[in-house]
């Protein structure tokens, strides 16, 4: 039996209008992503976070301390991208950095008092970011909830072919 799904791609007929750039989902997600961040700036800078960073301490505020491992898995980052910015907000003193001394191969994270004291600030940057994006807890939360939706479909996609 045939791929239904399979099927009705190739066999969809794609009208002219849909094919140009501001009409692609992707250059939306990807515009929008763009916006996010400068919107998140001006907002972060009073804080001293950068966006990636800001990120980081979420997860931190979120679950306390983490492998090293563990926060890159739940910001799909790779080490490379990750120590670096770890590293910064070590030197800013907001968390640390320990081997595990369980298995030397593992580096534990921790907030540090003033990191922790940090989270505070939570309330005030995303009542900021949801003034900038003029949309209602329900409206941001059902989008949230579609591009999840989106995100893993598209992850299923990449896996499978």
């Amino acid at each position: 039996m045939m791929d239904m799904k399979a099927q009705t791609t190739k066999t969809m007929e794609i009208p002219q209008e849909e094919k140009r750039l501001e009409k692609q989902l992707c250059f939306a997600v990807y515009a929008t992503a763009h916006a996010f961040t400068r919107a998140y700036k001006p907002i972060l800078d009073r804080v001293g976070l950068t966006y990636p960073q800001y990120l980081v301490m979420l997860v931190l505020w979120e679950r306390g301390e983490l492998p090293v491992k563990t926060i890159g898995e739940q910001l799909d980052l790779d080490s490379g991208t990750l120590s670096p910015l770890l590293k910064r907000l070590e030197q800013s003193g907001l968390l640390k950095r320990i081997r595990d001394l369980r298995d030397e191969r593992q580096v534990i994270v921790s907030l540090t008092p003033q990191g922790e004291a940090m989270k505070g600030e939570i309330d005030t940057i995303m009542g900021a970011i949801g003034q900038a994006a003029g949309c209602t807890l329900e409206e941001m939360a059902e989008m949230r909830d579609m591009l999840h939706r989106l995100r893993g479909n598209l992850g299923r996609a990449s896996t499978s072919g």
